[in-house]
Formats: structure tokens, sequence, C-alpha cells
């Protein structure tokens, strides 16, 4: 990816992938999120790095997208597109891609074609369009794209996500006056973590990378 290369990261938090992208391209790179503070910090990360000529954040949400179609060569999604639901992420941001641009996205998927009612219960109430890959990437079809390639996390990503949350909620709890909700969020997670580990054979992100399809 040359300097010529744009690149439209959605849903892109504080820094994580931006700052990656970024180190291992050319590219111009505009980064998305409906979280003012979190591009807050991605801004001095980028800063920090030496690559704010080539970060620009944007306060905006996923499924209002405020450009012009047709410009941008990879979309990349890590971890976000659940927000709004992964078909419809798709087939709205479809038209901001040229015709021979890319889309790179994680989706949380099944990789087994039975498994536990327990975690199955789980998932499809926390997200119901939790799914197999070979049925997502029918989906990513069904939007207007061609399947390239796709791969499943390690392990490690998993862990490296779980352990600071898990780590931090005794301080994030006293931070917020044991509130309720906040009560609620630490025991989802404790929850949600302990799943994982016993679950983990059945279920992962697994991440795809397509190209717009053009008849």
């Amino acid at each position: 990816m040359d300097e010529k290369t744009k690149i439209l990261d959605i849903g892109c938090g504080t820094d994580g992938q931006t700052i990656t992208l970024a180190k291992n391209t050319a590219a111009q790179i505009i980064a998305i999120d409906m979280l003012p503070q979190f591009l807050e910090k991605l801004i001095q990360k980028a800063k920090e790095h030496n690559l704010i000529n080539r970060i620009t954040a944007k306060e905006m949400l996923m499924d209002k997208l405020n450009f012009d179609e047709n410009i941008f060569d990879v979309i990349w999604s890590e971890g976000a597109i659940y927000n709004i639901g992964f078909e419809k992420g798709l087939f709205l941001w479809r038209k901001y891609l040229k015709d021979d641009g890319h889309i790179a996205v994680s989706e949380i998927s099944w990789l087994t074609d039975t498994r536990p009612k327990e975690i199955e219960k789980y998932w499809i109430n926390a997200y119901s369009e939790i799914d197999t890959v070979e049925n997502k990437l029918a989906v990513i079809k069904k939007c207007g794209f061609t399947p390239v390639a796709y791969f499943t996390l390690d392990e490690k990503c998993w862990k490296d996500y779980y352990q600071p949350l898990l780590k931090n909620n005794e301080a994030f709890l006293k931070k917020y006056n044991y509130a309720d909700k906040v009560k609620e969020f630490v025991e989802e997670s404790k929850l949600e973590a302990e799943l994982y580990n016993r679950y983990k054979d059945y279920y992962s992100y697994v991440f795809n990378i397509a190209k717009k399809t053009v008849v």
C-alpha cells in the first residue's frame, strides 16, 4: 500500500489497529468512532508515534457515514461491526469502497456446527447474528463481496482482552463508586471470560477479507 491508498478504520477505539495499520503501510487512514474520548487518545498516540500526518480521526456513527462513495481502497473494522450487525454493516459500507476495494472485518462466529446449549444460549442472547463461518461467508457474498481469505484469531488475542479487564475490575468499581450498572458490567465480563475458557473450542472471532464484487 502506497501513500495514495486510503483506508477507513470503522470503530477504531483508542489506538490499537489504527496505529498498527499506519506503521505497516504508507496509506492515509481515516479512523472513526462515536466516542470523542477514544479519538482524543488515538490522536495522542498518533503524535507519539509521529504518524499524525497520516491519521485523521473523525467522530461519526458507523451506520451514518458521511463520505463520498467509491473513495476508499480498504475498509477495516475490528471487533466493532456487531454494533449494527454484520449484514447491515457490510451492506451499508460497500458503497464507500472503490470497485477494486477490499473489506477486512472481524466477526464472532461458531467454529463447529453444534455446541453445548449453555454457550449457544449465551451468545444467541448476546448477539443473535452469531453463526458458522460458512454461513458468514454466504452473507459476505449476499452483500456484494467476494471472499478472499479468513482466519480465526489466536487464543492469545482473547487473553490480551480479558486479562487487563479482569485485573482492573476493582479499580473500575471504585472509580464509579460501585454503581449498580458498573457492577453488572463487571459481573458480565467475568462470566464472559469464564465461558470462553470453558467453551473456546466452539467459537471465536474470525477475521474476514473480501473484495468488492462488481457486476
